[in-house]
């Protein structure tokens, strides 16, 4: 593995807040972030594609972006993956997985376009393990070709499972807030760690987890493995040098979990023991009328209520603990911002919360959702 050319490296983004992502990646440092249809892109190397996976909240997953050419055919296509040299990131004891997408191409058949991918791989490896699908918990690489109006640009997915998956959260409610995405929401609301943060419907403790993190500056790849460890030419010192870098910083403020379920106050306590924050986290069970502001500064308070689509719940019988959310902001959180996650404009109306026009909108597991947010509370 070359890990000093540089090449195209493709974050990962939840469709809608491309620009949200950038602005991370431009914060981090990386190098010509570009926000495009489904992702942003920078330039770098390896070791920047190691530190986008260690480093970035919201991206879903990283793809180092090794090659791109024309291809009008299916003989031009296994000429063309035949001059790319996989050998330089693949090794032919760790599976690959070969996935191709075609879009307006003359080339359409998809799996037919994956064997000769897969052949050109077998022959400069000689003999590498090559699977249709993956199995349940086996370790491997998975490459990753779009052939987009007769364009073909092959990946190497740099993450393996998503980035969400960051093995601190074992306990998970109904219907989770995935850490990627509410990474983008904290950020989309200008959250930077420096302010308090409250969740009165927390389930399992994502977002005051999130926030712990954010302003203690704990990197959120902190505790997992990731599929660039199985490439050609990886230097484990090197990584871990990485993975060692940077200071932890106890926040000045706390972060602040509540739900009327005793089950979610437990599954996020203990979410955030693992995640190394709970000396900054405080989770208590009561409802959303019972909710007070803490002691301190104001800061932002923002909240995944159920909906009706998401839980199987009746929307108008939502309507009253909507209203009671939003009179209990109104009354009693003067100074505050609030954002409220709702499918429903009704719903996000039954708060009477003065949300600023517009809101971002995103697919959150099928559902189109809105993040509704307001200015200072009155």
């Amino acid at each position: 593995m070359n890990t000093d050319s540089d090449f195209e490296i493709f974050m990962v983004a939840t469709p809608g807040l491309e620009s949200v992502l950038c602005a991370e990646a431009q914060a981090r440092g990386f190098t010509n972030p570009t926000p495009v249809k489904g992702g942003v892109t920078v330039s770098g190397g390896w070791p920047d594609v190691w530190r986008a996976n260690l480093e970035m909240r919201g991206a879903t997953r990283i793809l180092a972006r090794v090659a791109s050419f024309r291809a009008f055919h299916l003989a031009q296509l296994d000429k063309r993956a035949r001059r790319v040299p996989w050998a330089e990131f693949l090794r032919a004891d760790v599976p690959v997985r070969v996935e191709v997408s075609c879009k307006g191409s003359r080339i359409y058949h998809a799996g037919a376009a994956a064997q000769r991918i897969q052949r050109a791989i077998a022959e400069e490896l000689g003999a590498p393990i090559i699977r249709e699908a993956p199995e349940v918990g086996e370790p491997g690489v998975s490459i990753k070709a779009r052939i987009d109006d007769d364009l073909c640009t092959i990946s190497v997915d740099s993450s393996g499972e998503s980035l969400h998956k960051r093995n601190h959260k074992e306990a998970v409610n109904k219907a989770p807030m995935r850490e990627t995405l509410a990474a983008l929401f904290l950020r989309h609301c200008g959250y930077d760690g420096s302010e308090p943060l409250v969740d009165p419907m927390c389930g399992s403790g994502t977002f005051p987890i999130e926030a712990a993190e954010i302003a203690a500056g704990l990197k959120p790849g902190r505790s997992r493995s990731f599929a660039f460890e199985q490439l050609a030419g990886f230097d484990p010192a090197a990584w871990q040098s990485l993975r060692s870098s940077g200071t932890v910083t106890p926040p000045t403020v706390r972060f602040y979990g509540s739900d009327r379920d005793a089950g979610a106050i437990t599954m996020s306590r203990a979410n955030a023991e693992r995640a190394g924050v709970s000396a900054w986290t405080e989770f208590r069970q009561h409802s959303v009328s019972d909710l007070v502001a803490p002691e301190g500064p104001p800061g932002l308070v923002i909240v995944n209520p159920p909906y009706g689509a998401r839980l199987g719940t009746d929307r108008k019988a939502l309507v009253p603990l909507y209203h009671a959310l939003g009179q209990t902001l109104k009354n009693g959180f003067t100074g505050w911002r609030a954002a409220v996650i709702t499918n429903e404009p009704s719903l996000a109306q039954a708060t009477e919360l003065p949300f600023g026009d517009g809101g971002v909108s995103v697919s959150n597991g099928g559902l189109r959702v809105t993040l509704h947010l307001t200015g200072a509370l009155g």
